[in-house]
């Protein structure tokens, strides 16, 4: 009598549940490896976009009188603000994303007053785009990453 379908021996049942088994703990260990990737990403594009806009707005800081550099140094923070925007956060870090949003805003927000001569809302904006970067790394410490350091 032939034997009915679907029905498999216990070693053959055995052998399909031990690849089954098999096949879980290879797509566990490639999802955990994953998120630490995706996040490492995130860090070094967040740590790019903060280098990037202190940096250009320390040399702004220096050169207050030349409006049109100010404007050029806004243009850049225009740029670096829509990267930040349309980057993909992981969940590990999401609460820390709109920090780093604000901190680029008001980078962007101080060119802008620079170049229309409003110095005391350039250093108003420069200071809170600071106080912005230091919630989000506060805040990235607390969930347990860190941005990158001494990069170039």
């Amino acid at each position: 009598m032939p034997k009915a379908r679907g029905r498999h021996s216990p070693a053959k049942a055995q052998r399909l549940l031990r690849r089954a088994m098999l096949a879980l703990i290879v797509a566990a260990c490639l999802s955990a490896l994953a998120a630490p990737a995706a996040a490492g990403s995130y860090m070094d594009r967040a740590w790019l976009l903060i280098a990037e806009g202190s940096r250009a707005n320390e040399f702004l800081g220096k050169r207050l009188y030349d409006r049109e550099l100010a404007r050029v140094v806004g243009q850049a923070a225009e740029g670096r603000l829509q990267a930040a925007k349309v980057t993909q956060v992981p969940r590990e870090v999401e609460l820390a994303h709109p920090h780093l949003l604000l901190m680029l805003e008001h980078y962007e927000r101080a060119a802008a007053a620079a170049a229309l001569g409003e110095l005391p809302r350039y250093f108003e904006h420069s200071r809170a785009a600071q106080d912005e970067e230091q919630l989000f790394r506060s805040i990235l410490r607390q969930l347990g990453w860190t941005l990158p350091s001494g990069k170039s």
